[in-house]
């Protein structure tokens, strides 16, 4: 049988295009509004719950990049599901009661992960890889199904009396609302708020809106039950401390002292016999009693030159290595913290460790001050932990590397841990130290390894000396953990010549833009894990590739974009990065202008009555054209200033998603063939193209093949799309 051409139908439906008869709505423009409370409530829930999973599921780009697939995959689900929706008797009852429940999901799902993350898990033990994915695929499931099934609902409520125009709202509806809920989240209640108190917010404007579409539409029961509930909340929000309650089921016979959230992640310290832990996203980087921790970070780097000045200490100031580093008589550590909050309780919990006036605490990004400093230092220490996102992967780059050079002093040294070496280098350990070391060597003549707690690389174009236990006691240098005995221990010829043989293997050089070295940390970790139930992961995928070659050509065009969006912006993120910093405090300002580009584009294309597929097409070919060019623009940016680089990814991020939001109406009219299913199809290809185009690109594809191939890899995919339509007739 051929596929009919839906390209020709009429934007204004009768009754009789809408399948179950629904009765005449009385206040179409609550449908939109809801919509928007529902973005709202979908940004601001996935940025509280991606925290929430990222300290529960041992935060690394593995748990982003799932948490964020899953939370994309199942939306789609929930829009495949919502194509039975115009049988629906009473849909703006179940509008209303769907709105319900995306209010007390989000509060109940944080509440039960803190509770019975320690029962379903070891306590302090590290979640692996399929615990994560199917831990975050439970929890994620019920918010998600339901809110992708409100999209396609509310499309075949308006799509009653607009057709395909009605779908076309609902997407700006939604982008408007994400927009919102994006800002608030970014720049207003993470800086006030803890997660159970910023997921009240979205709460009431669900219930509010749940309670005016029951109202108006006659449906007196579930108003009454949201507006009750909205009680409830608002009572709950003024009167109970649940986030108080629910941290300390996640800590066990400890006392918690502080617990505050910050742009950078939600930070607790803990006491426990004397001895206090400072915990970010539930991964412990902190402890009072962590002295050989502190000691191998010093000492290997300072007994190099031993009569330094000026040393630069980039994250662990508040651990005890910046005074550790004053037994050298420095002039003056300058240590380089991101987050405020760290610096607040450190010095609050732990005042002597930065009391010293020779100690400078800057708060900034390490990497954007090391490239924007004039000063020069005879030894640079960067106390950060290994490269398990791409975030922190920019402290391990050949571009780092030689902007760390250009900031020593001559004959300076470098240094930083990474792994963990318990006298057997694995294939994946291997790899990740012969790629750190071969990036190295593109910036320092002399590159020196001590297989400590850490494996610890000293780099400089000056002599490096590997009799440490010699040199700090010639000095007199007063240790507790580096000593001889230790030392003897640590560095006998068996275990250096392990990493001599390690690093001798060709390796892949470490960039900004083909960040190999957190693929090899990833895979490092993971080979820790047994991965079980793999046959569920092969099944997912054959699904998804049966799903994409029957794709028709108009949904096929949205699978293409979604995948672009996701894909393009993971792209620009890490060009960001690369150039002005931490993302932390930008990424409101990226993702709103995306959802800005989003909403416009919508709004665009939804005023436009023509249904032909060469519109369509010309979008596709627009978005491969733009991801062609996207490599060569950011390359031309070079050493641009940060507000030039900043005013440029936010143009560039609003010019892709202009070209993504316009096609989802024009989709719609393309292939019209009732709302619901209309909608169902479109926004199940949306959310499946994205979520591909989140997780293999930042998991996978950029870390192997580079920026330049992942864009000429979605350039190919938005073509294809156009081809197919191309082809139709009509």
């Amino acid at each position: 049988m051929s596929a009919p051409d839906y390209s020709r139908k009429a934007a204004e439906p009768q009754s009789s295009d809408v399948p179950g008869g629904f009765a005449p709505l009385r206040e179409p423009r609550l449908v939109p509004a809801a919509i928007a409370a529902l973005g709202v409530s979908a940004v601001m829930t996935q940025l509280a719950l991606m925290r929430e999973l990222l300290g529960a599921f041992s935060g690394n780009e593995i748990t982003l990049g799932v948490t964020l697939g899953n939370w994309l995959l199942l939306t789609g689900l929930g829009s495949w599901l919502g194509r039975a929706t115009e049988r629906l008797r009473e849909p703006i009852r179940w509008l209303s009661v769907g709105l319900i429940a995306i209010a007390v999901l989000p509060l109940a799902q944080v509440f039960l992960l803190r509770a019975l993350r320690n029962v379903v898990f070891l306590r302090g033990a590290t979640v692996g890889v399929t615990e994560t994915v199917l831990g975050s695929l439970v929890l994620l499931a019920p918010f998600c199904i339901v809110s992708g099934w409100l999209l396609t609902l509310a499309c075949a409520i308006l799509g009653q009396r607009e057709g395909a125009s009605g779908i076309g709202r609902v997407y700006v509806a939604d982008s408007l609302g994400s927009i919102a809920g994006g800002a608030l989240f970014s720049f207003v209640t993470v800086r006030l708020l803890d997660h159970l108190g910023i997921l009240y917010t979205p709460a009431l404007l669900s219930l509010a809106a749940a309670t005016a579409v029951a109202w108006r539409c006659g449906a007196r029961l579930p108003a009454g039950a949201s507006g009750a509930l909205a009680l409830a909340v608002a009572a709950a929000a003024l009167l109970t401390d649940a986030d108080a309650v629910s941290t300390a089921l996640q800590f066990p016979q400890q006392k918690i002292v502080f617990r505050q959230n910050s742009p950078y992640g939600k930070l607790v310290v803990t006491e426990s016999a004397g001895q206090f832990n400072f915990i970010e996203n539930g991964v412990p980087f902190v402890s009072t009693h962590g002295v050989a921790r502190v000691e191998e970070t010093v000492h290997y780097a300072m007994i190099q030159r031993p009569d330094a000045r000026r040393v630069l200490l980039v994250g662990g100031g508040i651990s005890g290595t910046a005074r550790e580093i004053l037994k050298y008589g420095v002039a003056e550590v300058t240590y380089v913290e991101l987050d405020p909050l760290i610096i607040e309780a450190g010095r609050r919990f732990l005042p002597n460790a930065l009391a010293d006036k020779r100690i400078r605490v800057v708060q900034s990004d390490g990497r954007l001050f090391i490239r924007q400093t004039a000063e020069r230092f005879d030894v640079v220490i960067v106390d950060a932990p290994d490269p398990s996102t791409s975030q922190i992967n920019r402290f391990y780059t050949a571009e780092f590397f030689a902007e760390a050079r250009r900031a020593l002093a001559d004959g300076g040294v470098l240094s930083f841990g990474l792994g963990s070496y318990q006298n057997y280098v694995s294939p994946e350990l291997a790899r990740l130290l012969a790629s750190a070391h071969a990036t190295l060597r593109r910036s320092f003549a002399n590159v020196l390894m001590i297989p400590g707690g850490r494996v610890f690389f000293l780099a400089s174009d000056g002599q490096l000396h590997a009799d440490i236990a010699a040199r700090i006691a010639q000095r007199g240098v007063p240790t507790q953990w580096v000593k001889a005995a230790y030392l003897d221990a640590m560095l006998t010829p068996d275990r250096m010549a392990d990493l001599q043989r390690a690093v001798a293997r060709p390796a892949a050089v470490n960039a900004d833009f083909n960040p190999v070295l957190y693929l090899y940390h990833l895979r490092h970790w993971a080979g820790q894990f047994r991965v079980r139930f793999v046959w569920l992961g092969w099944l997912l995928a054959a699904a998804l590739a049966v799903y994409i070659v029957r794709l028709r050509p108009a949904p096929l065009a949205i699978f293409a974009s979604g995948f672009a969006g996701s894909a393009l912006v993971v792209v620009l993120l890490l060009a960001f990065q690369a150039s002005c910093g931490s993302l932390y405090h930008q990424i409101g300002v990226i993702v709103t202008m995306f959802m800005a580009g989003l909403a416009a584009g919508a709004w665009l294309a939804n005023r436009r009555k023509e249904a032909s597929s060469r519109g369509l097409a010309t979008l596709a070919f627009g978005v491969a054209v733009f991801a062609v060019l996207l490599p060569l623009a950011l390359t031309a940016l070079g050493d641009a200033s940060v507000t030039a680089t900043r005013a440029v990814v936010a143009l560039l991020t609003l010019a892709l998603a202009a070209l993504v939001g316009m096609e989802f109406p024009l989709a719609s009219r393309a292939r019209f063939e009732g709302a619901a299913a209309t909608a169902s199809r479109l926004y199940t290809a949306d959310f499946v193209g994205a979520f591909l185009g989140a997780l293999l690109p930042s998991v996978l594809l950029i870390p192997l093949l580079g920026v330049t191939a992942v864009c000429w890899l979605t350039a190919g995919l938005n073509v294809v799309a156009a081809l197919a339509l191309s082809l139709r007739r009509g």
